[in-house]
């Protein structure tokens, strides 16, 4: 599986959880900020190998302290099943 670059991972995971945490902010852009989310969301599930925003969440989270913690490496993980061909 590719591994997303922390920077990146860590920018997505900040803004869909503002805009989370803001949903109802302004009439005008009500539209436009379901679309961010929706695209957000999609944006996370496949930079985590997920289907559902929660266990992305997740999995960015745990990829990000993997980061920050010099005994794990999460680049070093093995590939997922899927990714083997078989």
């Amino acid at each position: 599986m590719l591994m997303p670059h922390p920077t990146m991972l860590r920018g997505l995971v900040e803004e869909y959880e503002t805009l989370m945490a803001h949903p109802g902010d302004g009439e005008d852009g009500t539209g436009r900020r379901v679309l961010r989310a929706q695209d957000l969301a999609y944006t996370l599930c496949v930079s985590t190998g997920t289907r559902e925003v929660g266990r992305a969440l997740e999995a960015a989270r745990r990829l990000l302290a993997a980061v920050h913690d010099p005994g794990t490496d999460p680049y070093s993980a093995p590939p997922h099943d899927s990714a083997v061909p078989g």
